[in-house]
């Protein structure tokens, strides 16, 4: 995620630099020029991160493969957009800094504004009220979204406004932007991403993302192994392209709350050509957590999918295969057990290691344990905190580390992946490939 949104930034900013380096400052002073290039900066960033953000949101499936998945294309969409707000916050303080440039160095030697009157001055003025305006409410957003308790089911319709906001500001961008960027590669490189935002905004807005991937079904089963687990069973209809172990879909059920909408839930089972999917729910909010009361079988669902790239043919067959789950974790690696009991041939040893709270109640356990009796070549290790087998990242690196090459499979809480990650870098250093489901779709 880091050297794709830094070389898109680096992208923008060289554009811009090389605009700014032909320039001829003519008389303008040095604060003057700082400014006025430094909103033009700031907003090519936060317009050109914006536009990234917008047709990144549309899930488009082609990207996947490049960029890692599904979920860290959610990801890269999430801070872009936040990247965006801070570059839109920045352009916001620069225009306002038109007072204190004055109070400090007086208004002498202020680079001249050109004067525009007719249509194209009308469409400026509309543009420099709408850009202030949709500014505001982008950050205002960009808040909520990053407070994790404002509730779901708000938070996504306000995020649906999202595009509309984007709009304003595309328009803002290109009646406010310097007449001379659009005969130089940054304006070609502006109108670009213009385009390609506005196109992703208005499928956003019709409500066309990943229409042509849902597939309609129904329920043919539900069942609570545990008071916070719902597993749901489903049918799809023959439009169902398959699937693969360890990919996820987006999921919603007809007569359910309208304002939840579809919710992204890992597959839990292989695909065994029957288009029939299972899904290991964990009660993590209101809408989940009320799941097993509310869903009934014959009752009809609603799959967009599947998406994601963690995925059981991805594994290095010439490295050790060490697979690490956490609590719901856990999900993609049933699919890849029932995957592997079904298709022998791609069986292999593996090192599969559960985290857990709570052994003799976690419904997972006994789950794993049947999966794996059919499996020689897959040994289970059960942790359990409320025991003091917690995995413990330290010991478990150093545990593992007899010089073979070694690729590490992570699904779980965010805090044990990173602190596993951090443990392996140290002690093993480049002898390990470490992989992990990056499922945050908020």
């Amino acid at each position: 995620m880091i050297p794709v949104l830094s070389g898109f930034i680096a992208i923008l900013a060289l554009a811009w630099g090389l605009n700014t380096a032909a320039l001829d400052g003519g008389q303008a002073s040095l604060p003057w020029l700082i400014r006025e290039q430094g909103l033009y900066l700031s907003g090519l960033l936060s317009i050109g991160l914006m536009s990234l953000a917008m047709v990144l949101a549309t899930r488009p499936v082609i990207l996947e493969r490049p960029l890692g998945g599904m979920d860290r294309i959610f990801r890269l969409h999430k801070w872009a957009g936040i990247l965006a707000a801070v570059f839109a916050a920045l352009h916001w303080l620069i225009e306002m800094s038109d007072d204190l440039i004055k109070a400090l160095y007086g208004r002498s030697r202020r680079p001249a504004e050109m004067e525009f009157g007719g249509l194209l001055g009308t469409l400026r003025d509309a543009g420099e009220e709408l850009g202030e305006f949709a500014i505001y409410l982008v950050l205002g957003m960009i808040v909520l979204s990053l407070w994790k308790r404002f509730p779901y089911k708000f938070w996504r319709h306000l995020h649906r406004a999202m595009p509309a906001l984007y709009l304003l500001l595309a328009f803002h961008a290109a009646v406010l932007a310097p007449l001379d960027y659009w005969s130089q590669p940054v304006g070609m490189l502006l109108a670009l991403l213009l385009a390609s935002g506005t196109v992703a905004a208005v499928i956003a807005l019709s409500g066309r993302i990943g229409r042509d991937r849902r597939v309609q079904g129904v329920v043919t089963a539900v069942s609570s192994p545990a008071p916070d687990v719902t597993e749901v069973v489903c049918r799809l209809g023959g439009e169902w392209r398959g699937h693969r172990a360890g990919q996820f879909a987006f999921v919603s059920f007809t007569g359910l709350d309208r304002f939840e909408g579809a919710h992204p839930f890992t597959i839990a089972s292989a695909d065994h050509g029957d288009r029939t999917l299972s899904f290991q729910i964990k009660a993590l909010g209101d809408h989940t957590r009320q799941l097993a009361g509310r869903v009934a079988v014959g009752q009809p669902v609603t799959v967009e999918g599947p998406y994601g790239r963690f995925v059981l043919e991805r594994r290095d067959r010439k490295a050790r295969q060490v697979w690490v789950a956490g609590g719901i974790g856990v999900t993609p690696f049933l699919a890849w057990l029932d995957e592997l009991r079904t298709r022998r041939e791609n069986a292999m040893p593996v090192e599969l290691h559960y985290s857990t709270r709570g052994a003799t109640q976690d419904p997972f356990v006994a789950r794993l344990r049947t999966l794996c009796a059919d499996l020689p070549d897959v040994t289970l290790h059960v942790h359990d905190s409320s025991a003091g087998t917690a995995i413990k990242p330290d010991a478990f690196a150093t545990a593992q580390a007899d010089g073979a090459r070694t690729e590490v499979w992570f699904c779980g809480p965010p805090r044990l992946g990173d602190q596993l990650k951090a443990a392996l870098a140290r002690l093993w250093r480049r002898r390990v490939r470490f992989h992990r489901e990056a499922f945050e779709m908020r």
